[in-house]
């Protein structure tokens, strides 16, 4: 079968992102639909990885911050390793143009990966003729409110809903590259709402498996989890082998091909193509597998890129479910709602569920189902407009346009896929270059988790920072030191994590790190906690710079020690962990 992405991926080696091509080994069968195009993209990969190792901080470590380059001078370099970054300059005006309160603010976002509806310049600018300084959290563009119905009822009798409603399902659709024609969908007030309507909503009785594919643990996935199981389900999880968290292919082909031939229905495959806390990418061809051996499969679209959807090839997977959410506007409102969309066909087999969580759009006036409270209408008349006329300039919101997809549509996935990738290569090779001054093993500050400088890696980032003496730094403080400099991060949980034999002393050390760490709040014998740092396609330059030169801080012993001694003399009380 010829991948979509293989050939997105190569198109964009031919581009120039990959300069110099030189030959390869051929790759893991399971990603040779074509042997040109598998041929192609080895030489584009590995030029890759060549071109950012030896253009990188060649033969360099740094082992105090004040040494580090200036955000000029690593520029520089960063050009001259990723000469095609510039091509992706159309996002840089965008982000000037429609999201100036990025670098008004002087805050770093890399707490959340995730795609927007609206701009922050399209909130601003609707009310700037009635308010002389408005805000965006001030006038919702929508309203949300909740359905008590189930979701096979809504899928069957829901209807398309308000005129709002259904110009913003369609327009998703659009973007998402869905057929209205295969797929139904529905809102839900979040991703994890989604997540557990289909645990409740899924006949577990006839399909009784349930089995998962995270390197990571999530809110909605421990929903699905715990529902299914009181439903009936048989849970299990896919391995992911230390230290690098490949997939532990040997033990996840045994639980997902059956030995006999059955006709019912095995259970439920829940895929993510990609994981948004390490960036580790994972083959589509695991559902390929899954949809032959008698799985239903749960595609988790929320980590994907942009416009990795139209590389993905949807009409040739037809996943049975999909989930994804949208945000409103980056690095200032990251609420939002969730989408899920069920295969027309698998809608009959579904249960009757409570339903909690499936929502309807509404226009943001001043009505029963409003978003929009009198406060505003009055402050409108403050400014002498009258009531008539501030309804009309409210009600316009419902033709209110997605300026965010439009935008992501215009720059499309060369683009997107490009900067991101020239991005997070950068700054995982970056920090791997940090190490412990006086120490004769050459001990690194950060420890990665994942994948290291890779060609096709997502841009999400999961480590830990070490001190001098080899323990693990609580990702909760460096979370609250980040927020201190201006950079939001976020943190999480690794688990399902796999030991192999060979791996003993390394293993030995990470559970003596853990256990210490334990009695902190922190890991158990097989989870890590850890530190999560992820890109927006609008991420720049000076954005990871920046993350870089925060952790690059930790090289001086005392760091933590001063900084709890400054939030102190600043507010009076000690930092809380």
């Amino acid at each position: 079968m010829y991948s979509p992405r293989l050939k997105e991926a190569t198109q964009v080696c031919f581009q120039g992102c990959c300069p110099n091509p030189v030959a390869r080994g051929p790759l893991p069968e399971a990603e040779q639909p074509i042997t040109k195009t598998s041929s192609t993209l080895a030489v584009c990969r590995r030029n890759f990885a060549a071109t950012t190792a030896s253009s990188l901080f060649p033969a360099t470590n740094f082992t105090n911050h004040e040494s580090i380059p200036s955000l000029q001078e690593s520029f520089g370099q960063f050009i001259k390793a990723y000469p095609k970054y510039s091509d992706t300059a159309p996002v840089d005006q965008i982000r000037a143009r429609e999201y100036g309160h990025l670098e008004l603010s002087n805050h770093v976002s890399l707490d959340y990966i995730g795609v927007g509806l609206f701009s922050q310049s399209q909130v601003m600018s609707r009310y700037r003729s009635a308010i002389s300084s408005p805000s965006s959290s001030d006038f919702p563009l929508f309203g949300i409110s909740f359905k008590s119905v189930s979701l096979k009822s809504q899928l069957l009798h829901g209807g398309e809903g308000s005129e709002l409603e259904s110009a913003i399902k369609k327009r998703i659709m659009e973007f998402l590259n869905i057929s209205q024609n295969d797929y139904a969908m529905v809102f839900t007030v979040n991703r994890s709402a989604a997540f557990k309507l289909v645990a409740e909503s899924y006949p577990y009785q006839s399909s009784r498996k349930l089995l998962t594919f995270y390197d990571h643990e999530s809110e909605a996935l421990s929903s699905m989890i715990s529902t299914s199981g009181k439903r009936g389900a048989r849970v299990m999880a896919a391995e992911f082998k230390w230290p690098r968290l490949r997939i532990h292919s040997a033990k996840l082909r045994k639980m997902v091909v059956r030995k006999k031939k059955k006709k019912k229905q095995r259970g439920l495959f829940v895929f993510p193509l990609q994981s948004r806390m390490t960036g580790a990418s994972y083959s589509y061809q695991w559902m390929t597998l899954a949809q032959e051996h008698g799985w239903h499969v749960l595609l988790d679209a929320c980590a994907l890129g942009p416009k990795d959807l139209d590389s993905f090839g949807l009409s040739l997977f037809c996943p049975d479910f999909l989930i994804c959410s949208f945000y409103k506007v980056f690095g200032e409102d990251p609420t939002g709602f969730g989408c899920l969309f069920v295969k027309k066909s698998v809608v009959p087999m579904l249960e009757a569920s409570a339903g909690a969580g499936i929502v309807s759009i509404t226009a943001a006036k001043n009505d029963s189902s409003s978003g929009t409270t009198d406060t505003e209408l009055e402050q409108m008349a403050k400014l002498g407009i009258n009531e008539e006329a501030a309804k009309e300039s409210i009600a316009e919101k419902g033709n209110m346009e997605c300026r965010c997809l439009d935008h992501v549509d215009s720059l499309g996935l060369t683009v997107i896929s490009s900067r991101s990738r020239y991005l997070i290569n950068w700054v995982v090779t970056a920090v791997t270059k940090l190490q412990h001054p006086n120490r004769l093993d050459s001990f690194p500050l950060v420890t990665i988790y994942g994948p290291r400088g890779k060609f096709d890696r997502a841009p999400a980032l999961a480590f830990n920072i070490c001190d001098w003496k080899g323990e693990m730094v609580e990702p909760a403080l460096v979370q609250k030191l980040a927020d201190r400099n201006h950079i939001s991060l976020g943190n999480g949980m690794l688990h399902h994590i796999w030991y192999a034999e060979k791996g003993d002393e390394e293993k030995q050390k990470l559970l003596e790190r853990s256990c210490r760490a334990k009695n902190r709040g922190g890991s158990d014998d097989h989870k890590i906690n850890v530190v999560t740092a992820a890109l927006t396609y609008l991420a720049n330059f000076e954005d990871v710079y920046r993350l870089w030169a925060f952790i690059a801080q930790f090289l001086d012993a005392d760091f933590v020690e001063k900084e709890r001694w400054r939030y102190t003399a600043l507010n009076q009380k000690t930092i809380e962990v």
